[in-house]
């Protein structure tokens, strides 16, 4: 499902695992000092959507299409848990982003 890249906390993997299954965090995957390359070439090869707040990935994916999907948290400095409640307030939103087909970022 997600793969939660290393600006954000690693405890959104426990917060968010019934709401998104099978989430992990960069840092269990591909270790905290990872290249967003390496990021990304795991995403793709696992299929996961990548959950960031860095515009790297956002350019990547504008660039190279998916996979993997991209979603770029614009939210400035907040609480893991006001990261968590806006992700469970917009589950169905970020579901149909990630089955669909024509969307590569959001």
């Amino acid at each position: 499902m997600l793969l939660i890249d290393n600006n954000l906390s690693f405890k959104l993997v426990g917060l968010l695992a019934l709401a998104f299954p099978n989430s992990n965090h960069v840092r269990f995957c591909t270790g905290i000092s990872a290249s967003d390359l390496l990021v990304w070439d795991y995403a793709k090869k696992n299929d996961f959507t990548v959950l960031t707040k860095d515009s790297d990935f956002d350019e990547r994916s504008q660039l190279l299409g998916c996979p993997p999907k991209v979603i770029r948290l614009i939210c400035g400095n907040r609480s893991t848990i006001e990261i968590l409640n806006q992700m469970i307030f917009r589950k169905t939103d970020i579901f149909l982003f990630c089955e669909s087909d024509t969307e590569n970022c959001c």
